[in-house]
Formats: C-alpha cells, sequence, structure tokens
C-alpha cells in the first residue's frame, strides 16, 4: 500500500511529494540518504564521573580465570569475551534490571550499555540466561571476594566490625504448590497400616510370609512375588469398563500402588531435611511469613532466608538459607566466611536479639570474638510492669555461693536435679538446672508467682545466663551503644536500598544455587553503587558513624 507523504529538503527548504511504503521490514529505507546525527565515538558522550566508567575499572582489576575455566577449551571462543558479559551484568542490577530480555534491550538502547560492550554486538537475552545459570555459579564467589579485597585495599573496610542481619525474598514458585512434614508423616502412618492389611492378604490367600523388616523392602518383596505369580501362571490383566479384575491383578495393583506412594513418601522426606515445608516448583524454597502489604500482614509464600554480612555501608558477605529464623544461620554464616576468607577474620560480631542461642554464644566464645547480640528480653527488661513480675528470675537475687535464687518473700529455689538435652538440628549439648523453691505454702504472693499447683520450678543453663550477662555488658558499654546503632544503621539501610530502591523483591530463577548467584549480583552492584556515591560525596574512607556524630558517650 503507497501513501502520500511529505519531506522537506534541508538543502533547498521546499516541500515534495514522494510516494513511500509504509509496510515494509526494513523500517529505515527510503530513498533519501542522512548523515548520522550521533558521533561515532560515544566515548564523548559519557560523563567522566559516571557509574559506568568505574564498573569497567573495578572489572578491569579481577582476576577472570576461574570465570574463563567454566567455558571449554575446544571450539570457538564466546561471541562476546566472558569479562565484558560479566560488566554488563553487574553494571544491569546496579540499575535495578533484573530481567534477562530487559537487558538485552538495554544492550541495544543505552548508550553506557553499548560503551560497556566495546564494539561487540548486543547479547541475546538466551545468552544471558545461560551465563548467569550454568557460567558464573561456579566462580561469582571468587569474584566478589576479590572485590571485597579490592575494598579492603582500598582502605574502605578494615575486617574490624561485622553488622550480620537476615531478610527473606520470596522465592520463584506457586504459594500454593506447598508440602507440609507433618502432613506427609501423617499419610505415611496411615499407609503403613494399608501395607499391613495388605500383608494380612497375601498370606490369606497363598499362605506365604515375607522377612523383610523394612516398610520399603517388604513392598518390594511383595511386589517382586506377585509378579512372579503373575508369570508362572500365565495370567493377563486386563483393563477398560465392563472387565472384571482378578484377584491377582487387584492385589498388584494396590502393591504396585503403594509402592509408587512409599516412594514419593520418602523422596518428600529427603528434602525437607531439617524444614518443615517446601515448595514443588522450587524444592529448595521455604514457605515463611513476608511482611508485603502496607499493613505489614505476614503472607505465608515460599522464600529464602538471606543472610548479608555488612561493614562500613558495603555487604562483604552473603549466604541463603532455607531455614525460618535466623538463630541457626550465624554459625554457618561465620563458617562460609572463614572458608572464603581464610586471612581475614572480624573481631567484633554485632547482631540483633533473633541470633541469641547458647549454642551461638559459645561459637563465638570459642572464635575469639567479641560478642555484641541484644538478648531476647533486653526489651522488656527495662520497662516497669517487667520489673513487677515477681516470678521471673531475672528479678530474684541470686546467692552464688549457695547456688539458689531468693524471691521476694525470702524463700530459696534450690538446685533439684541436673541433666543435658541434646539440639535436635545441630547436636549441640546443653545442661540445664532445675531450680524448686523450698516451700510455696502459704505464700501470700504464690498467685502473682507461679500458677503450677506445687512449688515454684524453673528451669536453667548456667551457659547461657553467662553469657547473655556478658554480651549484655558489651552492648551496654559506649563502645557497644555506638556498634548497635551502626548496625540499625548499615545493615537495616542495606536492605532497605536492596528491596526498596533497587525493587528486588522477588527471584527470577529456581533453586539454591541459582538465587545465590541473582544475589551476589544484586550485591556487587550494589557495593559498586556505594562506592561511586563516596567517591562523589568525598566521603571514602568513611567506616563507622562515631559517637559524636550519633550524641553517644564515648
Amino acid at each position: 500500500m503507497n501513501e502520500i507523504g511529505f519531506r522537506k529538503s534541508r538543502f533547498h527548504g521546499i516541500i515534495v511529494i514522494v510516494n513511500k511504503q509504509i509496510y515494509q521490514e526494513n523500517c529505515t529505507l527510503n530513498q533519501y540518504h542522512f548523515q548520522l546525527v550521533l558521533p561515532l565515538n560515544i566515548e564523548v558522550l559519557i560523563p567522566e564521573n559516571d557509574s559506568v566508567r568505574l564498573v569497567s575499572q573495578i572489572t578491569e582489576e579481577l582476576d577472570f580465570r576461574s570465570l574463563n575455566m567454566a567455558y571449554s577449551s575446544k571450539g570457538r571462543n564466546p561471541a562476546i569475551p566472558p569479562r565484558i558479559l560479566f560488566s554488563v551484568l553487574i553494571y544491569a542490577y546496579m540499575n535495578g534490571i533484573y530481567s534477562s530480555r530487559q537487558i538485552e534491550k538495554a544492550c541495544r538502547r543505552d548508550i553506557n550499555f553499548m560503551w560497556l560492550l566495546e564494539g561487540n554486538r548486543a547479547p541475546d537475552h538466551n545468552t544471558i540466561d545461560r551465563f548467569r545459570r550454568e557460567r558464573l555459579g561456579s566462580c561469582l564467589e571468587s569474584l566478589f571476594g576479590q572485590f571485597i579485597e579490592k575494598l579492603y585495599e582500598w582502605d574502605e573496610i578494615s575486617f574490624e566490625n561485622l553488622y550480620i542481619d537476615g531478610t527473606k525474598i520470596e522465592a520463584n514458585a506457586n504459594k500454593y504448590s506447598f508440602v507440609w512434614r507433618k502432613s506427609i508423616e501423617k499419610h505415611s502412618a496411615r499407609q503403613e497400616e494399608k501395607i499391613l492389611r495388605l500383608h494380612r492378604k497375601m498370606e490369606e490367600a497363598y499362605g506365604v510370609s515375607f522377612s523383610a523388616m523394612e516398610v520399603q523392602d517388604l513392598l518390594k518383596e511383595m511386589a517382586s512375588f506377585l509378579l512372579d505369580k503373575k508369570t508362572q501362571e500365565s495370567i493377563e490383566f486386563v483393563y477398560g469398563s465392563g472387565k472384571r479384575k482378578g484377584p491377582l491383578q487387584r492385589l498388584t495393583e494396590e502393591c504396585l500402588e503403594l509402592l509408587e506412594k512409599r516412594a514419593h513418601y520418602e523422596k518428600c522426606k529427603d528434602t525437607f531435611r531439617d524444614r518443615n515445608s517446601f515448595s514443588k516448583t522450587d524444592p529448595d524454597a521455604t514457605f515463611m511469613h513476608m511482611k508485603d502489604d502496607h499493613m505489614r500482614n505476614a503472607q505465608l509464600k515460599p522464600g529464602y532466608n538471606m543472610q548479608i554480612g555488612v561493614e562500613a555501608g558495603y555487604v562483604v558477605h552473603c549466604q541463603a538459607y532455607a531455614q525460618r529464623n535466623d538463630v541457626r544461620t550465624l554459625i554457618p554464616f561465620l563458617e562460609s566466611w572463614d572458608r572464603l576468607h581464610p586471612e581475614a577474620s572480624y573481631e567484633n560480631i554485632v547482631a540483633d536479639a533473633g541470633y541469641e542461642s547458647e549454642e551461638n554464644y559459645d561459637f563465638l566464645m570459642r572464635q575469639g570474638k567479641n560478642i555484641f547480640i541484644k538478648p531476647q528480653t533486653y526489651d522488656q527488661w527495662k520497662k516497669r510492669s517487667f520489673k513487677k513480675l515477681i516470678g521471673k528470675l531475672e528479678n530474684m537475687a541470686y546467692d552464688e555461693e549457695k547456688d539458689c535464687y531468693v524471691c521476694t518473700e525470702g524463700r530459696q529455689l534450690l538446685p533439684k536435679r541436673t541433666w543435658e538435652s541434646r539440639n535436635g538440628g545441630t547436636s549441640y549439648i546443653t545442661k540445664y538446672t532445675e531450680y524448686e523453691c523450698e516451700n510455696c505454702e502459704g505464700c501470700p504472693v504464690k498467685a502473682k508467682c507461679t500458677k503450677a499447683a506445687g512449688n515454684r520450678k524453673a528451669k536453667v543453663s548456667k551457659r547461657f545466663k553467662e553469657l547473655r550477662a556478658l554480651s549484655h555488658s558489651n552492648i551496654q558499654s559506649p563502645r557497644g551503644v555506638v556498634l548497635r546503632i551502626n548496625r540499625s544503621i548499615q545493615v537495616e539501610g542495606a536492605f532497605g536500598v536492596l528491596k526498596e530502591d533497587m525493587g528486588f523483591r522477588r527471584f527470577l530463577t529456581r533453586r539454591h544455587v541459582n538465587i545465590s548467584t541473582e544475589f551476589l549480583l544484586l550485591c556487587f552492584g550494589f557495593n559498586v553503587n556505594k562506592l561511586h556515591r563516596k567517591i562523589l560525596n568525598n566521603q571514602r574512607g568513611f567506616k563507622i558513624y562515631h559517637s559524636e556524630r550519633l550524641g553517644c558517650i564515648a
């Protein structure tokens, strides 16, 4: 179809009429030739202080041998050098671009991405996705660690104060694809009853008994017997409506169905490990409560517990965990840091009340760390209403010589017995002591002290009490006050930028290895942005908000 179009000549200033064909694949095709408006050298269009130049400078100083080893030494070289593609990904995550298709579009349209490509063609979204999933997973931790070491060389961090916190990020999974441990255990127990009934049927029908002790082995023996019986008697099983199944076929189908369900239940139990739920879409994701809406109401969704360690505003370490709470993530988090950075050891560990446990305290003491963990009841201790609770051990006097507590009425709680308890998840052994009041009979304040019919009893871990008192003393010191406030500023601020400013609230990939790659890229981009802002604001080397700035007494 031809349409009449009007075009003004640049040379003569006249209007000419031309026939222009608008239905064509080449959208720039016309009979006139125009000179390009943009300069061929795009270098001049990018400011000298642009963050894209900082990305290029940082990646130039990294060792990419581990990334190059992810490619085969045979065949042709990749169309785009891995170093350049890595720089493109980092710059994309810096600017809140996470989708491979959006990154591809940016490489075709954004001049900063074109500059990073160094004259190479814009990568296809499949190339970007494969690079992120298949190439970076094995070497990104090493590249991220190199960047952290560079920050140390530039005096941006000092490996002194580590602020730890966690947040929950939604997995790329259907929120209705849940599998619960209690449900699997309930159906598995019911199935065992069905298997025993089937065993009795076979004993009555064929007079055989099986010696297998395990349920799975028993099912396999029964299925093998029934299939051999079918072969020996040359019985053909029938299917379809209007056909009557024989006793052997019914028993065989029932046995095979039970065997299939049993295998499914065992697979689910292996997937659970130490969790209570997982998602069918992403088996590594655990269902967690997430505060999504504006009212901060908890929504049960599949997700990951992302832990980060921050110093001087930089994310120096990050790990993904399937545990819903933070208390069981502290030790593996610090162990992974020691594995990746054996020569760098933090002196002060600062965390909130969610990380408090005897096992964590004991681990940090054995590592020679200074503990700055807020007790879980710290905020309650400061309230007058808590101090009026006379039944709390914290409000009772403790006689160290007699090893007893003295209540407000002057009666002693004496040690009666001790025992050890093993943590089911970590095998850590805690030693408890039970204290019991010598006589609560006739006490005028017994109703306020305890609801027990007999004497007041209390369970105490002396080791936990000792370590909690030490941590409580540390956070109340002038140094502890500064570190505790800096934890709120730095690590909470980092999460605010990652989730609110950079808009990262849901993973695009699945399985633990892939989401770890995503989050490392995000933290890498966050650190480059942080460094860029510090350079522009002339704040390089600033590591901590000092007591003078916070109004604290040093």
